[in-house]
């Protein structure tokens, strides 16, 4: 299924471009996003149906824990996933808490950004395997929760 527009925020271009390949398909646009500045103004012109956003995105704003709880409090409907280069639940649980919908780990984003969006299109959360191993025996599945 296509989905209106998505917005990649991530400062690493050879990310960017990795990303962008995979979701080319489920999408109608994407449109992807280095700095702050524009990553806030895309959200507020484009309205996406959907951000990904790398957690470790610079954030100007001191009173935001990070750039997840800034969009969450710009655009609490947001569906929103989390890239991050960490694997610990406690990161996870966290940017979940200030409003992700999903959180993928990088090292995994071929394998789990294409079920994350699916999960968090139909409003479930998603959680890629290696922070919380499935019973089953591919731990690179992810986690619906």
């Amino acid at each position: 299924m296509r989905h209106g527009a998505v917005l990649l925020a991530d400062r690493h271009s050879p990310m960017l471009e990795g990303v962008r390949d995979l979701l080319e398909g489920c999408f109608e646009a994407v449109i992807m996003v280095a700095d702050e500045s524009s990553l806030f103004q895309a959200v507020d012109k484009l309205q996406p149906a959907c951000v990904i956003v790398d957690v470790s995105f610079p954030c100007s704003n001191r009173a935001a824990d990070n750039i997840v709880s800034q969009l969450h409090r710009l655009a609490p409907d947001l569906k929103l996933i989390a890239l991050s280069v960490h694997d610990e639940r406690a990161v996870a649980e966290r940017v979940l808490e200030l409003g992700a919908l999903g959180f993928v780990v990088k090292g995994s984003a071929v394998t789990d950004l294409l079920p994350a969006i699916e999960a968090v299109m139909s409003g479930q959360t998603y959680v890629s395997g290696s922070v919380y191993p499935p019973m089953r025996s591919q731990a690179s599945e992810g986690v619906l929760l």
